[in-house]
């Protein structure tokens, strides 16, 4: 399947698109939800993440297959470990098989959970059986991904004396530690994050309540990108409150940076993003170690501009869906970009011009198709695999067509 993209006439007025739930804000609250079944929770991601963690849950004896669900593979595997009587044998996909878990698996074997590698040790597929974890301390280095971290924090109100995480080092993507915690807390689970101790008490039930989840941030990226490329595109967005509890909303000081005026609408939930005139700097440069589901959007953004940038903090690029910065590299430079890469940054010098008639590998990577997107503004492109975008943004392609790309899917039926 292909997507063959170029630009279309923009619309003379304001375009209203309506993002899908944050995966990350339901899978975090499913989970939660399996514990406290009379949470409801609204406006759930559609997301294939989402999808796969929601199945995963009603399971409780045999095998679980989350595909290319990272949230969902880590989310699971604390679960699973604390549910007395479960029996799963937790898998994925060739990818999934090939990105790390050992150092979530160390912390839970340390507090009793029985799991075992079904095959290379330090990766999936597991066989986990479950049980009463009764430990209420251990130690994780700090500068792993944060979903481990979050993985423990959500099942901490399962065990008997709650759990006090220690972090070793300095603590990579802290916004969604704290969205982890603003969770817990909005259900009524107290719990603390002071310097590197995080402390989340026992929890055996909690008063009913409806949670609303905000829409995702990371998924307006791609719009951020859009008007930035673009002469005067304006795109509304909902439904978004300035009071996010996603790091991604960063977006909006860095995209002021790169020309995007933000203003946000308290009554309606929405954001409006609109062109400035403001001079483009030469070249910028941004440490994304607290959101580097952004830093794909903002290569490809800079490159279109013609001007250069620095982004530095994406050590945990290379564990994703695929090598982001090799993949980055790789396709930004058929693009007639030069881009040097090592473990965790990139650096993009100005282009003086943008080759034509690209086409762009995806490597079963959502945000690599979802990133150079809105490039076709500026030249016609084509997206092999452009169904990768379900993994977190089913409706993407839709939306973008709404927003004025004219946008051709092989072998797609809407």
């Amino acid at each position: 399947m292909k997507a063959k993209l170029k630009r279309g006439k923009f619309p003379l007025e304001h375009v209203k698109i309506n993002i899908g739930g944050s995966k990350s804000e339901s899978n975090r609250l499913l989970i939660l939800q399996a514990q406290f079944p009379n949470i409801t929770i609204q406006n759930l991601s559609e997301s294939d993440d989402t999808i796969a963690l929601k199945k995963g849950l009603k399971i409780k004896n045999g095998t679980v297959d989350v595909h290319h669900a990272g949230t969902a593979m880590r989310f699971l595997t604390a679960y699973y470990s604390a549910c007395q009587n479960y029996k799963i044998t937790l898998t994925g996909s060739t990818r999934m098989r090939e990105r790390p878990i050992g150092i979530l698996v160390e912390a839970l074997q340390f507090m009793g959970a029985n799991i075992a590698y079904c095959k290379q040790e330090g990766f999936p597929p597991l066989m986990i059986e479950g049980k009463n974890l009764t430990t209420n301390q251990v130690t994780l280095k700090a500068n792993v991904s944060s979903q481990y971290i979050s993985a423990l924090m959500l099942v901490a109100p399962m065990f008997p004396d709650g759990l006090q995480i220690y972090l070793e080092g300095k603590v990579t993507s802290v916004p969604y530690i704290e969205m982890t915690l603003s969770l817990l807390k909005s259900i009524g689970v107290k719990s603390s994050f002071t310097e590197n101790t995080i402390v989340i008490s026992a929890a055996k039930d909690v008063e009913s309540n409806t949670i609303v989840v905000e829409s995702d941030w990371s998924s307006a990226s791609y719009f951020y990108s859009l008007v930035a490329l673009s002469e005067n595109c304006q795109i509304t967005l909902g439904s978004f409150i300035e009071d996010s509890l996603q790091g991604d909303k960063a977006l909006v000081q860095i995209y002021e940076a790169l020309g995007v005026k933000t203003v946000f609408n308290a009554f309606e939930r929405t954001i409006s993003l609109s062109k400035t005139n403001n001079k483009l700097p030469k070249t910028i440069q941004f440490n994304l170690s607290n959101t580097p589901d952004i830093a794909q959007t903002i290569a490809v953004t800079c490159f279109g501009l013609g001007i250069g940038c620095k982004l530095t903090g994406l050590h945990t690029l290379k564990i994703k869906e695929t090598d982001r910065l090799q993949a980055l590299k790789t396709e930004l430079e058929k693009l007639g970009a030069t881009l040097q890469i090592d473990d965790s940054s990139l650096v993009l010098e100005k282009a003086a011009r943008i080759n034509t008639n690209v086409i762009i590998e995806t490597y079963q990577d959502h945000r690599m198709a979802m990133a150079f997107a809105p490039l076709a503004v500026k030249t016609p492109l084509e997206i092999n695999n452009p169904e990768v975008v379900s993994k977190s943004y089913p409706n993407f392609w839709k939306d973008l067509k709404l927003a004025g790309i004219n946008c051709f899917l092989s072998d797609f039926s809407e």
